[in-house]
């Protein structure tokens, strides 16, 4: 039998009985049991009624957080001339085009969200390999693939979330910090549901959200009432 430390154990009788609960009562016994030594990350994670690997049911997109995730964002983007300038005055800390791509594949990615102009995708296409797996592609869907580049930079940079269906059909995604006040978390999770409702996709049949469950990074999870999650989002 596992053998827990006196926080998890502390945390996991404070949790004990209390499943199927609202968003406002799963943020506060979240909130509550994050104490470790660093500010820990709230997390999401939603298990949709979807089969990612048929295209018709695959779960992509983006929600700008109200409160933002409390999150520095590295942005890197792929530009030249002017669309570059922009980038760089709009506060994207990596720019550049075929130099860029070489640091890429020489192994360095130091940055969290990879935007690039139309112009630049046939160079950021092979990269593919490289972006892909980590999530990093840029992408038109999710507005990483655009002439407003400077736009881009500020909605990665002010607390935008991209989401994407793995391949068992969960969905999951930071919404803020432990240290945030409960009602800014609540409206966080609150907007990543809504937005996630608006992406179901076409050939999703029968009950789109199944579960929904609330975490802090070294803490156990508690699980939120589908329908109370739902009809609030």
């Amino acid at each position: 039998m596992a053998k827990f430390g006196k926080r998890t154990t502390a945390a996991r009788e404070a949790f004990a009985g209390k499943d199927n609960v609202t968003i406002e009562e799963a943020v506060a016994l979240v909130k509550g049991s994050a104490t470790a030594k660093f500010d820990e990350t709230v997390e999401i994670a939603v298990c949709l009624g979807v089969d990612p690997r048929h295209a018709d049911q695959m779960v992509r997109g983006v929600v700008g957080l109200p409160n933002g995730t409390g999150k520095t964002v590295r942005v890197a983007v792929f530009a030249r001339g002017p669309k570059a300038e922009e980038a760089q005055a709009a506060g994207a800390d990596i720019v550049g085009a075929e130099d860029l791509m070489e640091i890429i594949q020489g192994g360095t990615i130091d940055f969290d969200r990879c935007i690039a102009t139309p112009d630049m995708m046939p160079v950021v296409g092979r990269l593919g390999k490289v972006l892909g797996p980590r999530n990093l592609m840029p992408n038109p869907k999710v507005g990483t693939v655009t002439m407003d580049v400077a736009q881009a930079v500020q909605n990665a940079k002010g607390g935008e979330v991209q989401f994407k269906a793995e391949k068992a059909g969960v969905v999951h995604a930071g919404v803020g910090k432990a240290s945030f006040d409960e009602a800014k978390l609540v409206e966080n999770v609150r907007a990543f549901m809504g937005a996630l409702l608006k992406a179901r996709p076409a050939g999703a049949k029968g009950a789109y959200v199944k579960k929904v469950s609330l975490s802090s990074s070294m803490g156990p999870g508690v699980s939120i009432n589908v329908d109370n999650a739902s009809a609030e989002a």
